[in-house]
């Protein structure tokens, strides 16, 4: 019982806390309100960006593309299905891109570390999907992650095949057009929910920090929500109280946050015991 009263309050107190101080909150909105990069333009870039918006609150279920068959890197089959539980991250690439793909991509580890850091080694997962087919095969995209010197276990290269590129793309609303060079196409990572939804789009070759990390905490956060034990609201203020520091350029933990969720849940346990003693307290007849 005392757990419980604890754990509610401390979620109120969390909840109190975040109205009252939005300046705190993660600076990306997820959905249609969520800023765009510089950086993110390409060919028809008004219909590419409306394609993007429209796919946030898709699932993946749909259509059967969280089934469809890929082929990571050593050339053994997964299917998106297999991500669902953490949250995941969708980034479309060429092998043969010299310019914004590697760009991206080393944008994208930058990113990746920073969040592992922020929110845990192990709390999402990144895949990197090649859409020119049938050029970015297995061989092509394990050699794209060496090039990139991308070593994280968690970070998959995938292939698909050339006729599943169009159910895929249109799915994450990831636009591109062949041009004599390549491809230009948006510069575009997709954020899928733990429960297979896309959550978020990222624009830009050179995305701010926050814009990246920001659904990702927010993803979780609301994860932890869901489960009322002391494990899950104390996940929910660690990731309350990690903070972007724009002087540093990194994510930290605000231990001022920390104090003031304390406090906060001090004067809620006090009104709490208080209540409860006068509930019992018997009373004297007149």
């Amino acid at each position: 019982m005392r757990r419980a009263v604890l754990a509610a309050a401390l979620l109120v107190a969390v909840a109190v806390h975040a109205r009252s101080a939005p300046g705190l909150a993660s600076t990306v909105a997820l959905g249609p309100a969520q800023p765009v990069a510089a950086g993110a333009a390409a060919p028809g870039w008004t219909d590419a960006l409306r394609a993007s918006q429209a796919a946030i609150g898709r699932p993946l279920e749909a259509d059967g593309i969280a089934r469809l068959e890929l082929r990571d890197a050593l050339n053994q089959p997964v299917t998106l299905a297999d991500y669902r539980g953490k949250p995941l991250v969708v980034s479309f690439i060429y092998t043969g891109c010299f310019q914004a793909c590697p760009i991206t991509t080393q944008r994208l580890a930058e990113g990746v570390k920073a969040a592992r850091q922020a929110l845990g080694a192990d709390s999402f997962r990144v895949v990197s999907i090649g859409f020119n087919q049938p050029f970015d095969d297995p061989v092509a995209m394990g050699a794209f992650a060496r090039q990139m010197r991308i070593a994280d276990p968690q970070w998959q290269f995938l292939s698909l095949a050339a006729a599943d590129v169009p159910r895929l793309t249109q799915a994450f609303g990831f636009s591109f057009t062949a041009t004599p060079k390549g491809f230009d196409h948006l510069a575009q990572l997709t954020v899928v929910d733990a429960g297979g939804r896309i959550a978020a789009q990222v624009y830009g070759e050179n995305f701010e920090l926050p814009m990246f990390v920001g659904p990702l905490k927010d993803l979780m956060s609301g994860q932890a929500a869901q489960q009322l034990d002391l494990e899950s609201v104390w996940r929910k203020v660690k990731l309350y109280c990690t903070v972007y520091d724009p002087v540093a350029g990194n994510y930290r933990l605000n231990y001022s946050l920390f104090f003031e969720i304390f406090c906060g849940v001090t004067v809620l346990a006090g009104v709490a015991i208080f209540m409860l003693r006068s509930l019992r307290r018997p009373r004297v007849a007149r």
